[in-house]
């Protein structure tokens, strides 16, 4: 099968400072990307981070999503975490809702939902648990897109139950055979050079699909890649991958990529 002609977006996950405490350039990547993934306050952020957030992302106009994680801000929404699914649906519900509401408040709309760290990971794997958080985003606005990692459990659960999904590929990660991430605790897990970054992503896009650490392609559709903005090279790398995408003819409007 001949892969697709490529057409993707860029996003990052924003608006991850808490207090006094600042993560990430927000205010570079907002002139990169075309969607943000913002932090509703329970691994990262906060109501004022939140609210300031997604004003310059509209005065960008950037796609605004939710990214719910689990309750963990001392470790960053990355430790693993078992949760009664009734209760982590409302975990899920509360932390949408509150994007929403800081959306409405500044003329913006939600645009989509992204789940963050252990609560993504784990649920790209574990069947059950990608339909317990799809079942969140759907009983909050069954049109709302989920935006899930390609080749995961998350995206079948999507696709299975109806709620729109884009597919994302991350810039900076490297897959396993079975899609899955490489752990970030091994070697070669996290692509801290922009210039292999960019070179993993025009790959897959050639390629149509994913490609893993020992070569091979898994094939899927790509409506979105994810430059992490919490990395040293985050800003360096999003800029070479737009620049490299637009040469191309790759790079779709901001919030302009197809939802299945």
């Amino acid at each position: 099968m001949t892969p697709r002609t490529p057409c993707v977006d860029l996003n990052a996950d924003l608006g991850e400072s808490f207090g006094a405490w600042t993560m990430g350039d927000d205010a570079a990547l907002l002139a990169v990307v075309g969607r943000a993934n913002v932090a509703c306050g329970f691994h990262a952020g906060d109501p004022l981070v939140m609210r300031r957030t997604v004003r310059r992302a509209r005065e960008r106009g950037v796609a605004i999503g939710a990214h719910p994680s689990f309750p963990d801000l001392q470790g960053f929404g990355r430790r693993r975490m078992e949760i009664d699914p009734e209760e982590l649906q409302a975990l899920l519900i509360y932390q949408i809702g509150a994007l929403a509401g800081v959306c409405r408040a500044e003329g913006a709309r939600l645009a989509h939902v992204k789940p963050h760290g252990a609560l993504n990971n784990m649920a790209c794997a574990d069947e059950a648990l990608a339909r317990t958080v799809v079942q969140a985003v759907r009983a909050y606005d069954p049109a709302l897109p989920l935006l899930a990692p390609a080749c995961s459990a998350l995206e079948r659960a999507a696709l299975a139950l109806g709620q729109p999904v884009l597919r994302e590929v991350f810039a900076d990660r490297a897959y396993q055979d079975d899609g899955q991430l490489v752990p970030r605790r091994e070697p070669g897990a996290v692509l801290h050079d922009p210039e292999e970054a960019v070179a993993h992503v025009l790959a897959m896009l050639q390629a149509g699909g994913l490609i893993t650490r020992s070569g091979r392609v898994l094939p899927t559709p790509i409506d979105s890649v994810c430059v992490h903005g919490d990395g040293p090279q985050a800003v360096q790398t999003a800029r070479r991958l737009r620049a490299a995408l637009a040469q191309r003819g790759w790079l779709a409007p901001a919030g302009g990529t197809a939802v299945a």
